[in-house]
Formats: structure tokens, C-alpha cells, sequence
């Protein structure tokens, strides 16, 4: 594509926060501290963590950058950025999470493959950019479609991101077309973040945010649209993010036996104390972020003193001092949900948090139950161990 280029190394990559924790240096995945993650309801773009592939793609001429619209559809077209930012322009508070969040957790039972993330796999943004609903139409894909003319189902969006797994072609995946063309799915073409351009991390010039659903379908550095019959046979689609049962390993994997992972489920993690941390005896407050896919809001969070004998409910906002109702029309249904309780511990224990959706789905208690290969959707009680009155040293 003309003005849009990968580099072939790791020589210019984009400065980067040093705080961040590197979990992989090339290609370049960091995750900010669980403390700072939960500074704000909106993640600073610094702070958001960084999910790479490959080398970051670098704009050489923003003029002649353009996205391709093709497939099974009757008029193709090429969309400048100058054509993307006469639709109506949208803002969506939405949290992206890497389905690996959690992973390094999951490894301690049994080695997963995968980045080794904690618990900051994750961010909550406010998304800029055109509607995908808005921008189908402009080739003749009318709101609310299911199927084309021709016979496409499925919306494949395609990265100028070149990476090894698809033997140096490009990353991909794809969503089904009935929720692409749903305006209240609010998938995004965005090219803001936080109110500011987007920066090369996180997709400059444009990226595709598909609220609610694993980050790994919200593609980066957009290079085409393509409407097609069937799910996209990336291999980050088919041969990687599928959820299976601990009983299949690398021996016996049959990767066509599962459909690509899409929803996320019911997630918490406790933020505000590393695992071990020593502390004083007395009141000690307890925060982190709650977060469940489809737009399902989270109706509670429970928080254990006891390692999950005896339970008390954390408190919900989202907006500092406003009380957080999970239906409630004012409410970012796409957006994480921050805790707090403030307790009296006296004894070194096992501090566990575990959240329930709008739907009453609860986080399963051990890993050892969603336990598997790829290491993805580890949402089990989160457990945080504390000792009293030693020190670190």
C-alpha cells in the first residue's frame, strides 16, 4: 500500500514509558504496573499495555495512506483518511484485553505457550473514528446486514503488520458481518485515543476497536476490509485464540474442532497490592478492575479475607464518587469497572476478589479448571497473598 511501510527490524521503534514491565522485547509486549493500571478509569496511552506481532508499521506519507474495502460486495472502493473523517465521528470508552491476560498465573499450574502476562493485559480507552456501519455503507452494505448479495457473512480486516506466524504476510481476523453493520455494536474505525491521534503502538494511523469481544480482533494498522463468506483463516484465528479443555495438549490438538474465541469472559483482578506484599496491621484498602465481555455489565464483586470462606461486596464506580449501576443507560457498558473495600486485616492471609456479570456469570474458582495450552481467558479468583508485620527485606 502506497505511504505505509514495515521496517524489516526493531531499529525504529516508538519510545515507550519506563515503567512499563517487558514481557517480550522483539517482538515488543510491556504491560504497565497493576498500581498504575487502576490510577484512573481512562488508561493513559503511555500506560496502555503494548501487544505486538512484529516490527511497529512506520507512516512514511500520511496523504497516500488508504484502506482498501473488497470482497463479495458489488462496489469496491479505496478510502483515504480524508474520506474516513467526513463520516460522523464517534467516541467509545471501551476496554481492550488481550486474551492472554493473566497468563503467567496459569503457567504456575502447568506451562502454557504464550507471552507471560499478569494481571495488566488490559486498558480502558475512549476510542475516536467513524462508525464501520457508517463506513459499509459507502459500498452499498445497507445497517443491519446479515449476508450480501453475494453471499458474504464475515467482515476480514487486515493489518500492514507482517508477522512470523503468517510467514511474514500480514496479521488478520475477522468478525461476522451482522455485527458490523450493527450500529449499537459500535465497532470502530478509529484513529483517536483519549482524545489524541493515535500513536504507532496502538495503530496509527487506523485501527479497527471491536468493543467486548479478545483485543486480538480489534486489528492495528489497518490495510484492508475484506468481505468474505467465511471466518478469516488467519492463523490468529484458526490456529491460535481457540479455548480448549485441559485434556488436550500439543499431541493431540485438533485446532478445527473449536471456533475462534470471540466473547471474553467475567474478569477481576485485585490491583492495589502485589502478591507478597507486607503490610501493617489495621485497615487496608483493596482495588482493581472488574470487566465482562458483549457489553455485559458487572453487577458485583466479591472480596475474601480468608482465602473464600467468608465474602463481603466491594464498592462499584466508574466515574469517581457515582455509585456504578450495571444497566444503568449512563453507565459504559464496554468500559472495565473499578473496586474498592476497605478492610481490617490483622494476619498474613489470602486475599481472593471474584466478580459476577449482569448475566450472573461468576468467575470459576481454579485455574486448574479452564487450564489450557494456549494459556488464554485465565479468569479465576484472583488471589493476592499478604504478610503482616514483616517487612520485605
Amino acid at each position: 500500500m502506497p505511504g505505509l511501510t514495515a521496517p524489516s527490524d526493531y531499529a525504529r521503534e516508538p519510545p515507550r514509558h519506563p515503567c512499563l514491565r517487558i514481557n517480550a522485547k522483539e517482538p515488543f509486549n510491556a504491560e504497565p504496573p497493576r498500581s498504575a493500571l487502576i490510577s484512573s478509569f481512562v488508561t493513559p496511552v503511555d500506560l496502555f499495555f503494548k501487544r505486538n506481532h512484529g516490527p511497529i508499521p512506520l507512516i512514511e506519507d500520511i496523504e497516500r495512506y488508504s484502506v482498501s474495502i473488497c470482497g463479495l460486495i458489488d462496489n469496491p472502493r479505496e478510502l483515504f483518511m480524508s474520506d474516513i473523517r467526513m463520516l460522523p465521528k464517534y467516541t467509545v470508552t471501551a476496554t481492550l484485553q488481550c486474551a492472554g491476560n493473566r497468563r503467567t498465573a496459569m503457567s504456575q499450574v502447568k506451562t502454557v505457550k504464550g507471552v507471560g502476562w499478569d494481571v495488566s493485559a488490559l486498558g480502558n480507552a475512549v476510542w475516536g473514528g467513524a462508525k464501520l456501519a457508517d463506513v459499509l455503507e459507502l459500498v452499498g452494505i445497507p445497517k443491519l446486514t446479515i449476508t450480501t448479495e453475494s453471499g458474504g457473512k464475515h467482515v476480514e480486516f487486515v493489518s500492514v503488520d507482517k508477522c512470523k506466524e503468517e510467514n511474514g504476510g500480514p496479521y488478520k481476523a475477522s468478525i461476522p458481518l451482522s455485527q458490523a453493520t450493527n450500529p449499537v455494536a459500535e465497532v470502530l474505525l478509529a484513529y483517536e485515543m483519549n482524545g489524541e491521534l493515535l500513536n504507532r503502538d496502538h495503530g496509527y494511523p487506523l485501527r479497527v476497536v471491536v468493543p467486548g469481544i479478545i483485543g486480538a480482533r480489534s486489528v492495528k494498522w489497518l490495510d484492508s476490509i475484506n468481505v468474505i463468506a467465511n471466518e478469516c483463516q488467519g492463523f490468529f484465528m484458526q490456529r491460535d485464540y481457540k479455548m480448549f479443555p485441559p485434556s488436550v495438549d500439543w499431541d493431540n490438538i485438533n485446532w478445527s474442532t473449536r471456533r475462534p474465541q470471540m466473547d471474553f469472559p467475567v474478569q477481576c483482578a485485585i490491583c492495589s497490592l502485589e502478591d507478597v506484599n507486607a503490610i501493617k496491621p489495621g485497615k487496608v484498602k483493596i482495588s482493581g478492575y472488574a470487566v465482562a465481555g458483549g457489553g455485559r455489565g458487572i453487577e458485583r464483586v466479591d472480596i475474601s479475607l480468608d482465602g473464600g470462606k467468608r465474602w463481603l461486596e466491594a464498592s462499584l464506580y466508574q466515574k469517581a464518587g457515582i455509585p456504578y449501576v450495571s444497566d444503568d443507560l449512563n453507565s459504559d457498558k464496554w468500559a472495565w469497572v473499578l473496586f474498592e473495600a476497605v478492610v481490617d486485616i490483622s494476619s498474613s492471609t489470602t486475599i481472593v476478589a471474584k466478580a459476577a456479570d449482569l448475566a450472573a456469570n461468576v468467575q470459576p474458582e481454579k485455574v486448574e479448571e479452564i487450564w489450557n495450552l494456549r494459556g488464554i481467558l485465565n479468569t479465576s479468583w484472583h488471589r493476592v497473598q499478604v504478610r503482616v508485620g514483616h517487612s520485605n527485606m
